[in-house]
């Protein structure tokens, strides 16, 4: 019997809204730094399948969740495509080298990298209940793209958007490859046991409408399409962060099945902008999830009464910050369920 998280990205209404939240499975949780500091690195976690089920069923067990995130990062598919990553403690991810010093033709690839993932799918599905969604994801191929071009993050995104511009057939090419990849990785998650797939486009904010069309909705279109040929049960939520006005044309043209909104958006432009009865997901500020306080519930009912005439999956509008205090989060489900 499917779980009212995955009812609700199917499209029926629910009486309380579903709720995960980005990011629940890391660091606010003492449970996963306790983990963490056993196991070591980052990257030695996501490729310890049992460590990551773990840390995936973590925030389930201690919040009682509708949905389970994979515990894992969007840079396993570049990793998977052969360039080198590293997380070094303080300065976050490393790729080597960049699509700047090298071609996409100097990689060797690596899938057997996707192996570990597709077994922390199976071992998370298995001790999760089956109310609870099991959720994979991909990082959408703009996003990936800027990391494999400059490296690591970049203010505004300055050196994939340079190379768009001057070579618009070298930055499809990346694209296409990310897309290909991806799509791979999300139908392995899917047969291990996902449930509903997420596309992560975080920095899909820093582009120009033209380029927005041809960067962000052509390639989610794409991976959307070969999901729903393979698996056409399996809803796709699409989350492209800071896309603002454009979010109606990403909505209607890459053929996701639900819609992340971040925290930048009026909730009720939401609701009459985007397709109507098209399920919805976010919106509440990870910062005032970090404050909290009487904000926190004033929030939490605005944006439920925002949505309440479509279907509505209770998230933040981006990830969980790692100094929220679960106290915080004990009030906003409280809120949200009645407790």
């Amino acid at each position: 019997m499917p779980g009212p998280l995955l009812e609700t990205l199917k499209g029926t209404k629910q009486g309380i809204a579903p709720v995960w939240l980005m990011r629940q499975a890391g660091r606010y949780l003492p449970e996963y730094r306790e983990l963490r500091a056993e196991k070591g690195g980052f990257l030695e976690l996501v490729y310890d399948s049992e460590a990551a089920a773990e840390i995936t069923v973590q925030p389930i067990r201690r919040f009682g969740f509708d949905g389970a995130i994979l515990f894992s990062d969007i840079l396993i598919v570049p990793h998977a495509m052969g360039q080198g990553l590293e997380f070094l403690a303080g300065e976050g991810p490393k790729l080597s080298p960049t699509l700047l010093e090298a071609e996409l033709s100097d990689f060797t690839e690596a899938k057997e990298r996707f192996d570990a993932v597709y077994e922390t799918v199976r071992l998370t599905r298995a001790q999760i209940a089956p109310e609870v969604t099991m959720l994979g994801f991909a990082g959408s191929p703009w996003t990936v793209a800027t990391y494999m071009i400059a490296g690591q993050g970049s203010k505004n995104q300055e050196p994939a958007r340079l190379l768009a511009y001057r070579d618009p057939q070298r930055m499809q090419a990346i694209c296409d490859a990310i897309s290909d990849m991806s799509i791979e990785y999300l139908r392995g998650q899917i047969d291990a046991g996902a449930e509903a797939v997420q596309l992560f486009d975080s920095w899909a904010g820093s582009l120009a409408p033209d380029e927005f069309e041809r960067w962000v909705i052509a390639p989610n279109a794409k991976i959307t399409s070969a999901i729903k040929q393979s698996h056409p049960e399996t809803p796709v939520i699409g989350f492209p962060k800071g896309a603002g006005a454009k979010l109606p044309a990403y909505a209607r043209e890459t053929g996701v099945d639900a819609i992340g909104l971040d925290e930048t958006l009026d909730p009720a432009w939401a609701h009459a902008s985007l397709p109507e009865d098209m399920p919805v997901q976010g919106n509440f500020d990870p910062l005032l999830l970090e404050a909290g306080g009487p904000m926190l519930t004033k929030r939490v009912r605005h944006i439920v009464n925002a949505f309440k005439e479509r279907p509505h999956i209770f998230n933040l509008g981006h990830g969980i910050g790692q100094f929220t205090p679960i106290e915080h989060v004990e009030q906003l489900l409280a809120e949200l369920r009645g407790g």
